[in-house]
């Protein structure tokens, strides 16, 4: 597959993913050329970036993404975002992100103990990551948001020093859906390459198939600059 941008986008899946078609799907709409990675490979194919999908890696079983961390795939991308590689967590991906201990801070239940699925309002925190980069901050934006274990933990200095850094990329605008620390929806790493967050911009990629936040003709389509953004970043890297 030839697309304008060059660039080769990989999504991962686990046994128990949900959501890897869409994020392949957005890859492709965004103008990237969009690669199938499995559980099971032991390397990256040579892509520019990686997504790691939501859904329910191998069922969600011992926690939220503690065995998908072990998959072979895993290895060698841990060492590739250690060494600048783009790479977008959602949902599950955020939790696998986590428990991989490419970002701080840990994923448990929810407050209430119920799914959650609703359109979510965020707050854009910090438009300067490799994910990040055609947002604004401040920006208010909306994208769906399902998930059973997507209240986001970690201990006080671990908080202080996320929003100290700038770490901390969104919040939750109105109301908390899972009762996360600080209202954060989503955070990066040190160098801004690594991001993971609980909403999911893969289904607010096209108009009239997306929550409508926005007016014009960018209503429904707030996640599919995630994808521009990265996009942008391999350009000017």
């Amino acid at each position: 597959m030839t697309t304008p941008s060059g660039a080769r986008i990989g999504v991962v899946t686990f046994p128990g993913s949900l959501d890897d078609r869409d994020a392949l799907r957005a890859v492709r709409l965004a103008g990237a050329e969009p690669v199938a990675l499995w559980h099971a490979d032991g390397g990256l194919a040579g892509v520019d970036a990686v997504v790691l999908p939501g859904g329910f890696s191998y069922g969600d079983y011992l926690r939220a993404g503690a065995i998908a961390r072990f998959a072979p795939v895993m290895g060698a991308l841990v060492d590739a975002a250690r060494g600048g590689l783009p790479v977008l967590g959602i949902c599950n991906g955020f939790q696998v992100l986590c428990e991989a201990h490419l970002l701080p801070g840990a994923m448990i239940k929810n407050e209430a103990l119920t799914f959650v699925c609703r359109e979510q309002e965020l707050v854009v925190e910090n438009a300067g990551t490799a994910w990040t980069r055609d947002f604004a901050e401040g920006e208010r934006i909306t994208i769906p948001l399902k998930n059973q274990d997507g209240q986001y933990m970690a201990d006080e200095r671990t908080l202080d020093a996320l929003e100290a850094e700038g770490r901390v990329v969104f919040r939750y605008g109105g109301v908390n859906p899972n009762g996360s620390r600080r209202d954060i929806a989503g955070v990066t790493n040190e160098r801004g390459n690594v991001v993971g967050l609980m909403p999911h911009p893969e289904h607010a990629v096209e108009p009239g198939f997306g929550p409508a936040g926005a007016d014009g003709p960018r209503a429904g389509t707030d996640g599919l600059r995630f994808f521009t953004s990265v996009l942008g970043s391999l350009i000017a890297a």
